[in-house]
């Protein structure tokens, strides 16, 4: 029966982005004092207070550190709260950006504010034209996340060519926002346990998702991508939403989230989660 299960789960993993699985509850795979004054008052012609209020330095300001106020549950890749925060939220993802919708679906969750994660893949960002995207998105308050450069499987890959796939997107991601992403995505939610570690060596947390259709032939409409992100069955507090630069879940996006803050859900602020 274990045997069955398990087999049921890689299949269902290895249908995801562009075939991500509908729903991912377990991770696939083997699975960051100046100088003293010495002039006499006569020749400064001041007195000295006045020397010793030229000599005080400014007061030094603290940056002050938000503390996070939620976490991943990597047993099933839900959002819960620390301590006592609201617990009935959803994260919004989406992935595979910046393809052709991706500035678009910044612009109407901005005009919602609903707070989302842009997973990008680096072949999205070989043009300045891309690039300028990403910017903008990012400007516009949007976390960045990293999908890899090429969406290739993991586990099929030498470790060399993994660091690779993962490094060369924070690098890139960094050179055009200043910043580099603090969540990993592996795609088909496929991480391996190298892939893990350099994860944790760039001070990346591991995320995977609760559940996302979009791939999928039957939900490839505004209509039908709207009722059953809303509607799911593994729709519950903390539930991680896997979308995609698709035109009709752009299409649906503000539709989405109309739905489910009429369920009573907050859209999570991605700033909020516990990272390396």
């Amino acid at each position: 029966m274990k045997k069955i299960i398990a087999t049921g789960l890689t299949l269902m993993l290895l249908t995801a982005c562009n075939d991500e699985p509908a729903t991912v509850t377990k991770e696939a795979g083997t699975v960051d004092h100046p100088k003293e004054n010495t002039d006499s008052k006569e020749s400064s012609g001041k007195t000295e207070m006045e020397n010793h209020e030229d000599k005080s330095e400014p007061e030094e300001t603290e940056d002050v550190v938000q503390e996070p106020e939620y976490k991943i549950n990597e047993n099933n890749w839900s959002i819960e709260p620390i301590a006592g925060q609201n617990a009935k939220v959803v994260l919004l993802t989406i992935d595979d950006a910046p393809d052709k919708h991706a500035l678009n679906m910044a612009e109407d969750l901005k005009a919602v504010n609903a707070p989302a994660i842009f997973f990008v893949n680096g072949h999205f960002l070989d043009t300045p034209e891309e690039k300028e995207v990403l910017k903008k998105i990012y400007d516009m308050g949007f976390m960045i996340g990293n999908h890899t450069y090429s969406h290739s499987s993991l586990p099929d890959l030498s470790p060399e060519e993994q660091k690779e796939e993962i490094v060369s997107v924070n690098e890139l991601v960094e050179s055009i926002t200043g910043e580099r992403p603090k969540f990993f995505r592996a795609p088909f939610g496929q991480n391996t346990d190298y892939s893990r570690q350099v994860a944790a060596e760039e001070k990346m947390a591991l995320m995977n998702w609760t559940f996302g259709y979009d791939w999928n032939k039957e939900y490839q409409t505004k209509e039908a991508i709207t009722d059953i992100m809303v509607n799911s069955p593994y729709l519950n507090n903390g539930a991680n939403l896997l979308m995609h630069d698709r035109t009709w879940t752009s299409e649906a996006l503000t539709d989405i989230v109309k739905g489910l803050r009429e369920k009573g859900y907050e859209t999570l602020d991605p700033t909020k989660i516990k990272t390396p």
